[in-house]
């Protein structure tokens, strides 16, 4: 199946499968200054592309989703705790964490609680161990997650990645989600590849490294295609993540 581009701006599917019209799907609004910084984005890697033009029409704006309440450090733990699991345990398991850390997530504050009482709240040995290593790498500043502003995607990356439980995959999520970096491409997801086989009609779906340089021309935006990529799934599929929109 492939998202083709036609004279008039509509899309069209291979066979057997059907596309809503373009704008009948709506995703909400944000505050003005995100939503101009992400819809410009979304402009320039639409001009560059036909197909992506396309995708773009059909599933509307994407948007940023809500930060975590517990800045830069309460993501990281939500992206632990959330790792292999289905959305509602996972966030069942994070509240039960919140409560036990006080009701905030502070590197402090989850130090200082025992393991008998996180292990209660549903947390794995594994997880438990990730958590432990996350605070005390970001006490002891091994794991800088501030002036994130100064420092390249790879930088930010390459210094998560020291952190037990975080790869490359949840360091791409946390630059593109909580920081909202633009130019982030995440070539092991399997949504993302599926995504662009499905729209530019390549059947297999691209392997990481042939996915790769099929990236550049969207630079410095590759954050926004890797987003539509899930939808081409969503939309051809109904299979994406609604909270990756």
């Amino acid at each position: 199946m492939r998202i083709a581009a036609r004279a008039d701006g509509r899309g069209r599917a291979g066979p057997g499968a059907a596309l809503p019209e373009p704008g009948s799907v709506h995703r909400g609004n944000v505050g003005a200054m995100a939503r101009t910084s992400l819809a410009t984005a979304i402009d320039e890697v639409a001009a560059r592309d036909p197909v992506l033009a396309n995708l773009v029409a059909l599933a509307g704006p994407v948007h940023y989703r809500p930060r975590s309440p517990d800045g830069h450090f309460g993501a990281l733990v939500r992206s632990i705790v959330f790792q292999q699991l289905a959305g509602r345990a996972a966030q069942a398991i994070l509240g039960r964490v919140v409560v036990a850390a006080g009701g905030v997530l502070s590197p402090e504050a989850l130090a200082a609680v025992p393991d008998e009482a996180l292990r209660a709240a549903g947390l794995s040995r594994n997880k438990l161990a990730s958590l432990r290593d996350l605070s005390a790498k970001v006490l002891d500043g091994s794991v800088d997650l501030t002036a994130s502003s100064r420092r390249s995607d790879d930088e930010i990356a390459a210094n998560l990645v020291t952190v037990r439980g975080i790869g490359r995959w949840t360091a791409e999520m946390y630059l593109m989600f909580e920081l909202r970096r633009l130019d982030v491409w995440p070539v092991d997801d399997l949504g993302v590849r599926q995504g662009y086989g499905l729209a530019w009609g390549i059947d297999p779906p691209p392997s990481a490294k042939v996915l790769g340089p099929l990236g550049d021309p969207f630079r410095p935006y590759r954050s926004v295609v890797a987003r539509y990529c899930w939808e081409a799934v969503a939309l051809l599929r109904g299979g994406a993540d609604p909270s990756l929109r």
